[in-house]
């Protein structure tokens, strides 16, 4: 016989087992013994209706308190919808009725000190399409190239210009063709993602190869720009000065957008013009630039550069390399900039029109966006040797007309090892003063004149012609209103200590300063490396009388109506002291190095100048600075003119360009032709020039940041 648990003998280990817990039965009934149980049916589960108690109020509650919560929670938000988001929920509404779009500022003019446009612009209108559109409407894309004339992979690579971020709309075409435009307005299916957008782009009525470092270029703003400006008003789509005084003035030239708010109905046509906020054009820039003068000397200073490198140098039998130049024309009693050439250069109308990859990778390669007038660092060889007469006659350790005998070999006094320091190829002057030895140019003399402060360290101490130089501005900067100044260096024990830190394999020795040392430094050698506008703005300091001045581009900056926001004066940094004694020893030098037959530029002068040289006198500077074994030196020319009454501060420098007389002179006799020929007028402040647009036309945008 089977048995359940619950018909197990009581006396088995089942009974045992269980017994202590039947009374936790559930279908235990009363009376049931322990040992067994009684079978259960459903009748014995289920209470009868009589049984149940009728609780009609307890069921109504639980559904009262319910529907409050739900009536509860939609007033709630009721509450935060009209009252917490009030604003909210209105701009939303009214986002669905309005469409605000962006009216973009155009940037100011710039102007020559003339009143003549170096930098206007002109509308035209892009074809636009970003990197997000491009991925999400691929068909537009043969749709454009199909209408634009290019190959497919053209149009992707304008798109995916690196300028422009993923959603940033990138310009295919520029100067689009009133044709194409229309045509895509009129089939919108076949173009989605594409945007006609009219823009206000640079022009440059004197050229895009006139002073283009010195004005810079603009571009599309980045995101770290934005980040550095977070309340400046930049939009995504906004464009900002990259370099020159485009970005110097980026705060007065920039335009300031406008908006306009235009109601549309449910199909997205538009019902009509809410409001409309102009957009605001930036502020006038008047340089001191003279345009003419500026692209002179831009096309002197190339002229002769390439002249230069096919040219044998008749001493060394070397090709000059002439990688780099600089030219830079100063207003001697101010300190205006009238002109500033850099070698090699770029066209502006290449960030405008498009700049291919290829082309920036080979104008990089050159070294063609630098601005070598304020970021060139050049041995300055003789051109150094006016700081050292200054030092001389302020300390009167020699005096100027004292006769020193030029053997063409300097011999230091009793030395062993180095001790003999030759002039150029060795060539006596015989017996000279101080003027002379600036005429000829002679190094024995200036060797003599760094012994002599190296014996006389206790009187004079161990810097003197390092502090004059600094009073003259070599080793600081300039302060010029551009940007990326490099900052020059004069020899000394300090100055080879930090470039030994910074550089120890190509600065090995930081504690040692020697008696060679000090010759070396006196003529511009050893490692004096200075930028041609600290060089440039020495001679300035010279040439009018011991004041100076800080180089200003900018004379001032107009309001689009013509209303003076800033107009810049002459900022003095500092003086040198200049009296007679010490002046016109060092005068009478600078005026021989042209006028004397034996002065070194006494014949590029007479070859290249068609002015009168004795009713307008130049007074001026060779220097031909050695530079690394195998190089051609550096070429300079610095110059003053009228020298008793100076005007203008002409400079020149062609790096490993030879001798001074015969790659740098040239360039600077030149420019004096065109002074000569028109003289520089004080500035005009105008806002608005007359300017003519070029005419439009398709073109492809390649631009690279």
């Amino acid at each position: 016989m089977k048995h359940s648990w619950r018909n197990r003998p009581t006396g088995s280990w089942y009974a045992r087992l269980w017994r202590p817990w039947v009374h936790l039965n559930p279908f235990r009934r009363p009376g049931d013994s322990l040992g067994r149980t009684k079978s259960v049916g459903i009748r014995d589960l289920v209470a009868s209706p009589e049984e149940v108690e009728i609780r009609p109020g307890r069921r109504w509650r639980i559904l009262g308190v319910a529907f409050a919560l739900l009536f509860g929670g939609l007033a709630y938000r009721l509450y935060v919808l009209q009252v917490l988001e009030h604003q909210t929920s209105v701009n939303s509404a009214q986002s669905l009725a309005y469409r605000v779009s962006t009216l973009p500022g155009a940037r100011g003019y710039i102007l020559d000190r003339t009143g003549r446009a170096l930098v206007s612009n002109v509308s035209t209108v892009q074809i636009q399409m970003s990197q997000v559109e491009m991925y999400l409407h691929p068909d537009a894309i043969g749709s454009l190239a199909l209408l634009t004339h290019q190959r497919p992979s053209a149009v992707i690579a304008e798109v995916k210009n690196p300028q422009y971020n993923v959603f940033q709309p990138a310009p295919v075409v520029t100067h689009a063709p009133v044709a194409w435009v229309d045509f895509i307005k009129l089939h919108p299916s076949e173009f989605p993602g594409v945007v006609v957008e009219p823009v206000s782009q640079r022009s440059f009525p004197l050229g895009g190869t006139t002073g283009s470092q010195v004005l810079g270029y603009v571009g599309p703003i980045t995101g770290q720009e934005m980040a550095q400006n977070p309340n400046g008003g930049y939009q995504t789509n906004s464009v900002i000065g990259k370099t020159g005084v485009e970005q110097y003035y980026e705060q007065f030239l920039r335009g300031h957008d406008g908006e306009s708010v235009v109601e549309v109905t449910s199909t997205g046509s538009v019902a009509g013009n809410v409001k409309t906020v102009p957009a605001r054009t930036g502020d006038t820039l008047v340089l001191n630039i003279d345009g003419g003068l500026q692209r002179a000397l831009d096309g002197y200073l190339a002229a002769d550069i390439y002249r230069v490198r096919h040219t044998v140098d008749s001493i060394s039998g070397v090709l000059p390399k002439a990688p780099t130049g600089a030219a830079i024309v100063l207003q001697a009693n101010t300190g205006a900039v009238l002109a500033m050439s850099s070698f090699p250069s770029y066209n502006l109308n290449s960030f405008t029109n498009g700049l291919s990859e290829a082309t920036f990778r080979q104008l990089n390669a050159v070294g063609a966006f630098a601005n070598y007038p304020i970021e060139g660092e050049y041995t300055p060889g003789s051109t150094f040797k006016m700081i050292s007469a200054t030092a001389q006659l302020q300390t009167g350790i020699l005096s100027p007309y004292a006769a020193v005998n030029d053997t063409g070999v300097f011999h230091v006094p009793n030395c062993t090892v180095g001790c003999s320091f030759r002039d150029d190829l060795g060539i006596a002057s015989g017996v000279i003063n101080l003027p002379a030895a600036i005429t000829v140019s002679s190094d024995y003399y200036f060797y003599n004149l760094g012994y002599l402060f190296w014996q006389h360290q206790a009187q004079y101490g161990t810097t003197p012609i390092q502090k004059v130089a600094a009073e003259y501005g070599l080793g600081q900067y300039s302060n010029i209103d551009l940007p990326n100044e490099s900052l020059g260096r004069v020899d000394s024990l300090a100055t080879r200590k930090m470039l030994h830190a910074t550089a120890p394999a190509a600065f090995p020795n930081a504690a040692t300063w020697y008696t060679g040392d000090n010759i070396e430094m006196a003529f511009g050698q050893g490692a004096t490396a200075v930028t041609p506008i600290e060089m440039a703005e020495a001679y300035l300091t010279f040439a009018n009388g011991g004041t100076r001045y800080a180089p200003e581009v900018a004379a001032a900056v107009l309001t689009p109506g013509g209303k003076t926001v800033v107009r810049y004066q002459p900022k003095v940094l500092g003086h040198v002291a200049l009296p007679p004694s010490v002046r016109n020893p060092i005068l009478q030098g600078l005026i021989g190095v042209v006028n004397n037959p034996s002065g070194t530029a006494y014949y590029p002068f007479h070859h290249y100048a068609n002015f009168n040289l004795n009713s307008f006198v130049v007074a001026g500077k060779t220097g031909t600075a050695s530079n690394a074994y195998g190089q051609e030196p550096n070429s300079w020319f610095v110059s003053f003119a009228p020298a008793t009454n100076p005007q203008y501060v002409v400079l020149c420098v062609v790096a490993q360009g030879g001798y001074g007389a015969d790659a740098a002179a040239p360039v600077v006799a030149e420019t004096y032709n065109y002074l000569v020929k028109h003289p520089i007028l004080p500035p005009t402040l105008v806002a608005s020039p007359v300017t003519s647009a070029p005419t439009s036309k398709a073109t492809k945008t390649k631009k690279h940041a």
